[in-house]
């Protein structure tokens, strides 16, 4: 059975598909994430949430669930760095520019330990 399965030629690919197959909210929580680099704390997704005015938190647990992202303590992290980059070029780069641009804006008013996201947010 597992050898009639039709399967990508590469592990990019192969994680751009399975992200492709999860629910709209999860896709977009990976998304976001994949702006801000391998990990976030969890203090800096609240933080992140109340800037964009959207949940994430939900969705990131619906990706530990699937094996994407790992829960360790108060951080989430990508499982591994081809997640991550699978995520992020799920976006084309009009897109990039324009999330980019949109975080760093909605965390540039918040007084926030965590400068260094905004940052990474814009770059």
């Amino acid at each position: 059975k597992i050898l009639c399965q039709k399967l990508p030629d590469d592990v990019a690919e192969f994680l751009s598909n399975t992200i492709v197959a999860l629910p709209d909210d999860v896709k977009a929580t990976l998304r976001t994430l994949s702006c801000f680099g391998a990990s976030v704390s969890s203090s800096f997704v609240k933080t992140l949430e109340r800037a964009l005015g959207k949940t994430l938190l939900d969705g990131m647990d619906a990706a530990v669930a699937e094996g994407l992202l790992d829960k360790i303590n108060d951080h989430y992290r990508f499982s591994h760095d081809r997640i991550q980059e699978a995520a992020y070029n799920l976006m084309n780069i009009l897109d990039r520019c324009n999330y980019h641009f949109s975080y760093g804006m909605a965390l540039a008013p918040l007084e926030d330990e965590e400068d260094d996201f905004i940052f990474t947010a814009v770059t």
